[in-house]
């Protein structure tokens, strides 16, 4: 009777104890991700060697750039896709706190102001 009641394999426990299946990205996914991120890299780097280093809207563009290659790289080379929405919660409900706490101190010590008027 023991036999019986343990017979299935290691990878049928793993299996289920993960609940859900989901396909995990082929190379070819892998691959346009990489290029993508090559592709913010390069203009980050072209942006850095311009004049449009003089302009006032150049951090906050190299940060949103940083923001969505930090976005895609967690989405798929950390596979928090393809995870439940208990640990996508996880990460993101404390990242957006940890944002917002940022910016926040920065407009309260002035390294971010808004210029109302004249």
């Amino acid at each position: 009777m023991a036999d019986t009641e343990f017979s299935h394999t290691n990878a049928d426990i793993d299996v289920h104890a993960m609940g859900e299946m989901h396909e995990h990205p082929t190379w070819r996914e892998y691959k346009w991700v990489a290029l993508i991120l090559t592709l913010i890299t390069v203009v980050e780097v072209w942006i850095y060697y311009t004049p449009f280093t003089q302009s006032k809207l150049f951090v906050p563009t190299l940060l949103i750039m940083s923001a969505v290659k930090f976005a895609i790289v967690v989405l798929f080379y950390m596979h928090l896709k393809y995870d439940a929405r208990l640990f996508r919660a996880l990460f993101t409900g404390p990242l957006i706190i940890a944002v917002v706490t940022l910016i926040s101190l920065m407009f309260l010590f002035g390294h971010l102001a808004v210029r109302i008027g004249s």
